[in-house]
């Protein structure tokens, strides 16, 4: 974020102007209490996904999002195996130390306002790099192919 160095330091935003608007759409799709409650969720569940991301898909949701969220985003070193998307939802509640329904209600409510962000092509081709799981997290139906 760039800062006029004129402006005193308590009147300076903490947060980019898209970053906050990010956080109220993730406040009001949560249905959080406060603001400072839907950025705990964004990072949580953000870094959670910089640690599951890897290639092109990283590179354009990191230009896509918010500084202060591609920041989140980009500081994670990816993950060498992959989890489904239960099992991502699994290791974010064990590293929050909350219950697996919080913790999936948090990421539905990033992912929605991560999607809107992104837009659906770049979603798509998200969820085409990650394991299966992941497509009913962003709210969208989990589509598998049968054996011929």
């Amino acid at each position: 974020m760039i800062t006029d160095v004129r402006a005193p330091l308590e009147h300076q935003q903490p947060y980019g102007t898209a970053y906050e608007q990010m956080l109220e759409k993730v406040r009001y799709e949560g249905a959080y209490p406060t603001r400072e409650r839907a950025d705990q969720a964004v990072r949580l569940v953000l870094a959670g996904l910089g640690r599951q991301l890897t290639g092109d898909e990283r590179v354009a949701l990191a230009r896509a999002l918010p500084f202060e969220a591609a920041r989140v985003l980009t500081a994670q070193v990816p993950a060498v195996q992959p989890l489904t998307g239960w099992a991502f939802v699994k290791d974010l509640a064990a590293r929050a130390g909350a219950s697996l329904a919080t913790t999936r209600w948090d990421t539905g409510s990033v992912f929605s306002a991560v999607a809107a962000c992104a837009g659906p092509d770049l979603i798509t081709r998200i969820l085409q790099q990650l394991p299966t799981g992941y497509a009913l997290l962003f709210g969208r139906a989990e589509l598998v192919s049968r054996a011929a």
